[in-house]
């Protein structure tokens, strides 16, 4: 199984711009799915995560901001971040439980980068 980010890029505050990951390979089903990032000289933090059945949280810092989704049929999630500021700069990474035919393991991307400037 494979999580491939994209979407990430440089954007100037206040701007916007929308993640994807999508998994390919051996999937019959995906659990849960989520949304970390990852800042210079910090640890790896929740941003927002989704079930298999659309239920949602978010990290407070996002709130009302970021908007994650995703498309069951198509294998791929979606985080919308609007409102962007310096402090969002970080690497993106996609997680999720994926269950093949007997098990179910957890996957990361290899993530994907966003710069916002000031």
């Amino acid at each position: 199984v494979q999580l491939v980010e994209s979407g990430g890029g440089l954007v100037q505050a206040g701007g916007s711009l929308r993640l994807s990951c999508a998994a390919s390979g051996s999937i019959f089903s995906i659990n849960g799915m989520g949304w970390y990032r990852q800042a210079p000289g910090q640890q790896r933090e929740l941003v927002a995560r989704i079930s298999s059945g659309g239920s949602t949280d978010y990290a407070d810092s996002v709130k009302g901001r970021f908007t994650i989704s995703r498309d069951n049929g198509k294998n791929t999630m979606y985080l919308q971040m609007n409102s962007l500021k310096p402090e969002d700069t970080a690497v993106y990474y996609c997680n999720a439980d994926v269950r093949d035919r007997y098990l179910t393991l957890n996957y990361w991307g290899q993530g994907t980068q966003v710069t916002v400037s000031s």
